[in-house]
């Protein structure tokens, strides 16, 4: 590796209890190494994560973050997954600052509802109507779910973008599990994708909890495009 080489660490966010499954996560620590929005999307677009983040100063908590197609104000998943590898407690948004804590194995962060972009909530009658959906097509990002045990809390998602730049399904998705928990009014349980899970929690000042699990899955490196 020389002095030019980009490098990134991957991560999984939102892994089940059994430290599987989990939204890939790319996220640059030197964000300085990739210079202005051109640059920083044509990387995420040849990493082809559901986002990644560069971050420009990891004393202050300052991110930038980006799907393959497109720079985001907020997205819940980077966030979760940076503050875990950086350790921060506080997290800079041009929205404005995200909190942090940890429990055990958890990491939560706490954002306003606001701050997340649209998603189409679209409520359907059991888990089994939810697997069995396909993939719609390109146009609006679709956030899927179903009560598995409504008294409990515990929900079923799938999360489908819709943005056409070649992630057809999220993994795991925090900024909609935000908007379905501002909805519903109550902490939640999700159980999305293939096996992740997000925990989140409204808090008295309008703000919502989101927490997952984060595992380390491999380093990446990219020379000078």
């Amino acid at each position: 590796m020389n002095e030019t080489d980009v490098v990134i660490d991957v991560l999984r966010v939102f892994c089940g209890p059994d430290g599987r499954h989990g939204n890939a996560l790319g996220v640059v620590r030197e964000g300085t190494a990739v210079p202005g929005q051109a640059a920083r999307q044509a990387l995420a677009r040849q990493l082809g994560f559901s986002e990644t983040v560069f971050v420009d100063d990891a004393e202050r908590g300052a991110v930038d973050i980006y799907t393959p197609g497109s720079r985001l104000p907020f997205a819940g998943h980077p966030l979760v997954g940076t503050a875990w590898l950086l350790g921060l407690d506080v997290l800079r948004l041009p929205v404005g600052d995200v909190t942090v804590r940890r429990d055990a194995e958890l990491t939560w962060i706490t954002a306003r509802p606001e701050w997340a972009p649209p998603r189409t909530l679209r409520q359907y009658a059991s888990p089994a109507e939810v697997d069995a959906l396909a993939v719609p097509e390109p146009g609006e990002w679709v956030y899927a779910w179903a009560w598995q045990d409504e008294g409990a809390g515990r929900v079923r998602a799938r999360g489908f973008p819709g943005r056409g730049d070649g992630v057809e399904e999220d993994e795991a998705t925090g900024a909609a599990a935000l908007l379905l928990t501002r909805a519903l009014g109550r902490p939640l349980t999700i159980t999305q994708g293939a096996g992740s899970h997000l925990l989140t929690s409204p808090t008295p000042n309008g703000r919502i909890e989101i927490a997952g699990r984060v595992t380390p899955s491999h380093v990446l490196t990219r020379g000078p495009r």
